[in-house]
């Protein structure tokens, strides 16, 4: 499972790795290039499904089958 996802800033193209949590998904992550507090898109349960390089650990548990998927994202 990998846990670092570069999550790249839709208004301004700022990008930066960021340790994703494991236990749960982030909704909220704030731009340290333009300060532009991003949300998920629409059918994404967090901001690394919606604008990292990889997908959240629970998601990448539910694509391999794995028994670790959390629940906020099933």
């Amino acid at each position: 499972m990998l846990l670092q996802s570069t999550i790249t800033c839709p208004q301004c193209a700022a990008a930066k790795s960021e340790t994703m949590p494991t236990d749960a998904c982030q909704f909220f992550y704030e731009c340290t290039g333009c300060g532009t507090k991003l949300k998920p898109k629409s059918g994404d349960c967090c901001v690394f499904c919606s604008y990292g390089s990889v997908p959240c650990p629970p998601i990448q548990a539910v694509r391999s089958g794995g028994p670790d998927a959390a629940s906020c994202c099933a």
